[in-house]
């Protein structure tokens, strides 16, 4: 593939490790953040020593705080901002494109209040005439892992197949493979989601429990997983690969998960206000948990792990009653769909 120039929205964790794997397959990769000692610290000494205190960035990566000038010119822009301002973001790449771009993101969650998909978001705000269909670039990826060019494998998910190979050959190389799917509502569905049942796993980690609880909850958790996307449209075969029980596994079982580590401290008794301040990163879990509990009332799917970390997280039930109240709930059929 010929040499690009990728803009990529959001100098967090998950956008420079991405960031990295783009360089090295020798595209111009610009970085743009809002943070200038952030944005200043990448351009002279090539780290980002908030999310990676042992990594030197290539030299080559640029990084801007002016969106006009991270997006000149370029061929494609990555979001990887946190989904609370992603519209807020997709409104300023509208007003300052000027030309038609390839356009993906690698965002995992729902909106707040709209309970939209990043994808659904990015087509509201983005004119047609300035981007191609939108591609949501996922699966089971700690950026920990990916910056020391760890074997990653994900998808790349867009209703148009050209456009989602166009991407799969942007991204691929010797240690990080795409690849293609056309279920975009499944795999866009399958991260946010997962998020909820990472929390709820490290909860049960955090209060003691052992490996019996993690698979039920992870198997348990991949149904109703499952059950919410078909409602919505999505090809149940989805969740069985890569962004889907893939990276529920990731997400769901280390420490590198953010989501997991936020649970684990909850079910060590920490409250969620000092939890949010130290992590130093956004805990998508917490807010989609809002999302998806909402959707799923409106919508009438059965979610009862859902439902109970919301009434842990917004209502104030305790874990071990939310527990109490899973175990004993009435009894149904392993493969019931309502």
């Amino acid at each position: 593939m010929e040499k690009q120039k990728i803009a990529v929205l959001g100098p967090g964790s998950w956008g420079t490790a991405l960031s990295q794997v783009l360089n090295d397959n020798g595209h111009e990769v610009r970085i743009w953040g809002n943070v200038p000692e952030q944005i200043d610290e990448i351009n002279q000494k090539h780290t980002n020593t908030r999310y990676f205190k042992d990594v030197v960035l290539d030299e080559t990566i640029k990084a801007y705080t002016d969106l006009a000038q991270a997006l000149d010119g370029v061929d494609a822009v990555l979001f990887v901002v946190p989904t609370k301002v992603t519209r807020l973001v997709a409104k300023q790449v509208a007003e300052t494109l000027d030309h038609k771009v390839v356009i993906m993101h690698a965002s995992k969650g729902l909106e707040p209040d709209t309970h939209k998909r990043l994808s659904q978001v990015l087509e509201e705000e983005i004119p047609a005439s300035l981007r191609s269909e939108i591609v949501a670039v996922s699966g089971p990826s700690h950026a920990e892992e990916t910056i020391v060019r760890d074997i990653t494998l994900i998808s790349a998910a867009s209703k148009d197949l050209d456009t989602a190979k166009y991407v799969q050959n942007l991204f691929s190389n010797h240690y990080f493979r795409l690849y293609t799917n056309n279920d975009v509502i499944g795999v866009e569905t399958a991260g946010a989601l997962k998020n909820i049942i990472a929390v709820g796993a490290g909860a049960l980690h955090g209060l003691g429990y052992g490996d019996n609880a993690k698979a039920a909850i992870i198997a348990r958790g991949l149904t109703e997983i499952t059950r919410l996307g078909v409602r919505l449209g999505a090809n149940p075969l989805t969740y069985s690969g890569l962004s889907g029980v893939g990276d529920l596994i990731v997400t769901g079982t280390s420490v590198h998960s953010r989501n997991w580590r936020a649970g684990d401290q909850l079910g060590r008794g920490e409250k969620l206000e000092d939890i949010e301040r130290n992590m130093g990163m956004v805990i998508e879990g917490i807010s989609t948990t809002k999302a998806a509990y909402e959707l799923a009332q409106e919508l009438g799917v059965y979610m009862p792990i859902t439902q109970a970390i919301y009434s842990v997280i917004y209502q104030g039930t305790t874990i071990d009653q939310a527990i109490k109240t899973i175990m004993s709930s009435e009894f149904r059929e392993e493969n019931e769909w309502s």
